[in-house]
């Protein structure tokens, strides 16, 4: 039995992992549909290595620090370990150099933004919504 509660008749606080509203990027169609939707809403597209070294630290604060909600904008994740052939075609469709983990924001059709690394976790993402 836990101590805490034992002692205090409590649960101890749980680190519970925040949940994001995710659209998960997994076919190059997809990116015809984040291009024309940007039109409407705001479009952000996260890219992610786990090989990466950094990476993780660059996406526990990314999630830490987001307040948007699904209503805000559209945030799609590109799994890199796993699409790198839809990595190479989402940087040819949008005409950005590669780099993980990476961040681009699109509206009205154009990259408004694209970054890269701990540089990520300085956009603010509020302005753009």
């Amino acid at each position: 039995m836990n101590l805490i509660k034992k002692i205090f008749g409590v649960e101890t606080f749980k680190n519970k992992k925040k949940e994001l509203p995710w659209i998960i990027l997994n076919n190059a169609n997809q990116l015809d549909d984040i291009k024309e939707n940007s039109k409407f809403k705001t479009q952000v597209i996260y890219k992610y290595c786990k090989k990466c070294v950094g990476s993780s630290a660059v996406m526990e604060r990314f999630v830490n620090n987001y307040n948007l909600t699904a209503s805000d904008l559209d945030l799609h994740y590109l799994d890199l370990n796993n699409n790198e052939e839809l990595s190479k075609r989402t940087d040819q469709k949008f005409n950005i150099n590669k780099e993980s983990p990476q961040l681009i924001v699109l509206r009205n059709e154009d990259v408004v933004i694209y970054t890269s690394n701990q540089a990520i976790n300085r956009i603010d993402l509020e302005q753009l919504v």
